[in-house]
């Protein structure tokens, strides 16, 4: 008994000189004669007391459609500021009866919840217990899920029991007192606590556990909370209901003792049991707020496109740390119908669940200003279960590890109208084969040969329906192949030419993974390079294709409409300005010469049955047929699909109902106009609904 007297009244002593070292600390700052470093002290809390003041909390940014419709929540701390008049008096009560009775009394540091702990302790032989204030736990929070952004290190910094702690805590809450009125102190602690399940502050928390609002909490709703903010994990009414109720009515009974149900005594006590006879009243399925790309509307779906927004905001200058944090409000070009449409018609051709072959498609808007990505889809839905169909990565925005095949012709025929050595109703040569005498094939030769049999003359716009090889190298050597390099990436292939390397992985800033993929080919005089061997971005494709019948104009394929913080200001990015990538005769020319694709004779033209709108179109396929592609647009909409393996190993995707992977002895292979051209035409049918059909643009006699 001696001892345990002896270990009270050492605790009692050390909480005494504690309270009296709080007491000179707090003071500290305030008394004359001090000397320069306490100044600095001072200005420091002054300084830190005016940022709590001014809290910028950790906000959800919300992402729109082009309609203004939600598709995805982006968040760090799940959290909807209240002004005071938005909180409930109940909910009020109910912290204050919980936390700090004494609220209301105090300066900011409650001495006489100090004394009162240290008498505990010395009496009862146990810790201190009580003594921190509303306004020191706002600081507290602050500090844990504010300044230090709710990581583990920042809140066990926050929250730990070290004198130093305490005096710095204490030394603002007085701070804090002389520059906030208790209404003030009282909200901003209520908007920055934590009440567990990942809602921070009373507005989420009300949303979470109840769906509704803080202004409509009752009694024993409000209870609930202020009790969860003592041990969110364990009181978790989610998890364990009776620890749960037994918190609240605890919170009831001292709302009770602190007045909450008014003066009369036994009125008050009736209230108390009337309130705490009630159940939990926790909806079953707790209103969590979805958050991150598999978020509102349609993750699955629309999350290629949300995955494409954040990567292209990093670049913008706007980094995902701060889009988690900042609360913005994102519109973006995000066309429902349209993305809703490509994913179904990806899907027909191939199903998501169809093992190592992704069916990806992009659609982007043309335009002189600007390129407004609609969608962004695939046969996969956005996720991290591959084993049903899903797949994280932006698929139809990435360059993938494959090639768009004879795509790449469209290049050289541009190449080639530009520098004046073909126009498009011109005679070409079509050998059935051809040696290069420009290009090598390591140290021998370089021969072609065309798939099928072709008459050995015809026009360029022939040649870029029926696609015939030997043609297109014949060309490529006239237009010079870094013309052709440079073109494509004039066009739209700008990532996939100076952005990554020949194997398609993105180039590190030190260079030590390059050289470019554009700057390989014309290193090595690579005329393989219009066969569209190399690693290709299915967006990028759809791009060109924007920019083709934009009259020749580039622009980075964006997705955002326009970006307002916080407070509803715009936020500028740095996004590309658009170019005249070729002159609009060019472009126009280019137009016209890819539009016979869908006509028959033209490798789309069973794609294309029904379709009658004026429009240009390419189909390609690699030579080892792992990936084949389309492009082509209409002046309304450009879009491209890829498709290609995406398993472990690539094999050969070979023609099937659906189309399936082979192997790799090349028989079999499917072809652009297969699979890649019916899921074009089938979603495009769909995006062009309701719009009447628009020309081409006339074509300037010097390219015909």
């Amino acid at each position: 008994m001696f001892a345990a007297r002896a270990t009270g009244l050492v605790k009692l002593v050390g909480l005494c000189l504690m309270a009296g070292v709080l007491v000179a600390a707090v003071l500290f700052p305030v008394v004359g004669g001090l000397g320069l470093a306490s100044n600095r002290a001072a200005d420091t809390v002054d300084q830190t007391s005016g940022e709590l003041t001014k809290a910028e909390l950790p906000l959800v940014t919300t992402v729109l459609d082009m309609h203004g419709q939600p598709i995805a929540y982006l968040y760090d701390q799940y959290r909807v500021p209240v002004p005071s008049e938005g909180i409930a008096d109940t909910m009020k009560a109910a912290i204050i009866a919980i936390e700090d009775k004494r609220f209301f009394e105090h300066k900011g540091v409650d001495w006489q919840g100090i004394a009162r702990a240290a008498a505990k302790a010395g009496v009862e032989g146990e810790t201190t217990q009580g003594a921190s204030t509303l306004t020191q736990q706002y600081v507290k929070n602050y500090l844990a899920f504010v300044v230090g952004k709710g990581s583990e290190e920042a809140y066990e910094k926050a929250t730990e029991v070290t004198l130093g702690r305490k005096i710095s805590e204490a030394r603002i809450a007085t701070q804090l007192e002389q520059k906030m009125s208790k209404d003030e102190i009282l909200t901003a602690y209520l908007n920055v606590v934590p009440f567990g399940n990942g809602a921070y502050g009373v507005g989420a928390a009300a949303r979470t556990y109840f769906d509704t609002t803080p202004d409509k909490l009752t009694v024993p709703q409000a209870a609930m909370l202020a009790g969860l903010v003592n041990e969110p994990s364990r009181l978790n009414p989610g998890s364990d209901v009776d620890a749960a109720i037994k918190r609240r009515n605890t919170v009831i009974d001292r709302m009770r003792d602190n007045g909450a149900f008014g003066p009369d005594a036994r009125v008050a006590e009736e209230k108390a049991a009337e309130y705490k006879a009630t159940d939990i009243g926790v909806v079953p399925d707790l209103k969590l707020l979805p958050n991150g790309c598999v978020g509102a509307g349609d993750g699955p779906v629309y999350g290629f496109f949300c995955r494409y927004l954040i990567d292209y905001l990093e670049k913008a200058g706007l980094p995902t740390d701060e889009l988690l944090r900042g609360g913005y409000t994102i519109t973006t070009t995000m066309d429902p119908v349209a993305t809703r449409a490509a994913k179904d018609a990806a899907m027909a051709q191939v199903p998501k669940t169809q093992p190592g072959i992704a069916n990806a498609m992009a659609v982007v808007e043309p335009g002189t200003d600007k390129h407004r990505v609609r969608a962004l889809a695939a046969n996969r839905d956005f996720g991290n279960n591959a084993d049903a169909g899903q797949s994280a990565y932006s698929i139809p925005a990435e360059v993938t590890k494959f090639g768009a095949g004879s795509i790449y012709k469209v290049f050289t025929a541009a190449s080639a109208l530009e520098r004046g050595v073909a126009r498009i109703d011109q005679q070409i040569d079509v050998p059935k084969t051809y040696t290069s005498k420009v290009y090598k094939d390591g140290n021998k030769p370089y021969t072609v040969k065309n798939a099928g049999d072709y008459k050995d003359k015809m026009t360029l716009t022939e040649a870029l329906a029926q696609s015939p090889n030997t043609a297109f190298i014949i060309l490529e050597e006239k237009a010079g192949l870094n013309n052709v390099v440079d073109m494509a990436y004039r066009l739209g292939l700008r990532e996939s030419m100076q952005g990554v390397n020949n194997e398609g992985n993105p180039l590190k800033a030190d260079g030590s993974n390059g050289p470019s993929q554009g700057d390989v080919y014309k290193r090595d005089n690579s005329g393989s390079f219009t066969l569209g061997a190399g690693p290709t971005s299915v967006l990028e494709l759809s791009n060109v294709a924007a920019t083709i019948v934009s009259g020749g104009k580039w622009c980075p394929p964006t997705p955002v409409e326009k970006v307002v913080d916080r407070n509803g200001r715009p936020v500028p990015l740095k996004e590309a300005p658009c170019d005249q990538a070729v002159a609009p005769e060019v472009a126009n020319a280019l137009a016209v010469g890819m539009s016979a694709d869908i006509k028959p004779g033209g490798t789309a033209a069973g794609a294309a049955s029904g379709w009658n709108r004026p429009m240009i179109g390419k189909t390609g396929t690699t030579e080892n047929h792992w990936s084949v592609a389309f492009i082509g647009a209409t002046p309304q909409f450009a879009g491209a699909v890829m498709t290609f393996t995406d398993g472990v190993a690539p094999q050969v995707i070979c023609h099937g109902t659906p189309p399936r992977l082979c192997g790799n002895n090349g028989s079999g292979g499917v072809y652009g106009g297969q699979v890649a051209a019916p899921t074009w035409f089938n979603a495009m049918r769909v995006i062009h609904e309701g719009k009447p059909p628009a020309p081409l643009p006339p074509v300037d006699p010097r390219y015909r």
